[in-house]
């Protein structure tokens, strides 16, 4: 069963002499219990596609669905619902609210869907407890490094029962084994049922996907239905 699917969706942004085709018709299906990764150069449309999936802009044209539902025939409030109760959205810019602690910044998507507080927190210390980041409950965001940040702000992407987890380069402040366990944590998300998308430029984290598609100029101009693939996908690109 698809979790996310894009039918035929393009964006673009400006007009006239200064119109930019972000994304030229791209159709992608992403199941429950899917790791998909996207890789192409900078500029090509591989945020803008996040952004989309995750109803947090809508298409010039095209449909946008997650879990059956037009995301294209909601109003903004019913996208912020949606996103708030089943998909996880883990930013480049991280997002935290400065003057929350970690477990707070966790809590905080819960909280806004109605979840009492003890059990939101309940779920956010089980979710910084999975990402390894227990000792950080406490902390302020201008209290911990860039990439004790980036792992609360995946525990936030992961908290309570995400769907669709979209993640957008998640690695990119941390070393390269912290790294790795992010990666093992989003493959067994997905594992258990979730589907997953993430944008990132590392063949080697690409390879924890079951399927690679590669964008440029805003297209899907390739894929590869295992891991033996990235490599390739960017040897053929260059």
């Amino acid at each position: 069963m698809s979790v996310l699917t894009m039918r035929a969706v393009s964006r673009d942004h400006g007009t006239g002499a200064g119109l930019v085709h972000a994304l030229r018709e791209v159709s992608l299906e992403v199941a429950a219990s899917e790791f998909v990764a996207v890789m192409g150069p900078s500029g090509s449309g591989k945020s803008t596609l996040l952004t989309l999936a995750g109803g947090l802009d809508t298409p010039t044209s095209g449909q946008v669905m997650v879990e059956g539902a037009d995301l294209g025939a909601m109003g903004a409030a019913g996208r912020s619902a949606l996103r708030r109760r089943g998909v996880g959205y883990l930013f480049q810019d991280l997002n935290l609210i400065p003057s929350l602690s970690a477990i707070e910044n966790v809590m905080l998507p819960r909280e806004l869907d109605g979840v009492r507080a003890r059990r939101a927190r309940t779920q956010a210390a089980h979710a910084l407890q999975e990402i390894g980041a227990t000792e950080l409950a406490d902390r302020f965001p201008d209290e911990m490094s860039g990439g004790q940040q980036q792992r609360v702000a995946i525990a936030r992407a992961l908290v309570g029962d995400r769907r669709l987890v979209l993640a957008d380069e998640p690695t990119g402040a941390l070393d390269s084994h912290t790294g790795e366990d992010v990666l093992r944590i989003l493959r067994g998300r997905c594992d258990a049922g979730a589907a997953c998308l993430m944008v990132t430029h590392e063949p080697r984290h690409a390879a924890w996907a079951d399927r690679v598609v590669f964008l440029r100029d805003g297209r899907i101009v390739d894929a590869t239905p295992d891991r033996s693939g990235p490599e390739t996908l960017l040897e053929e690109a260059r």
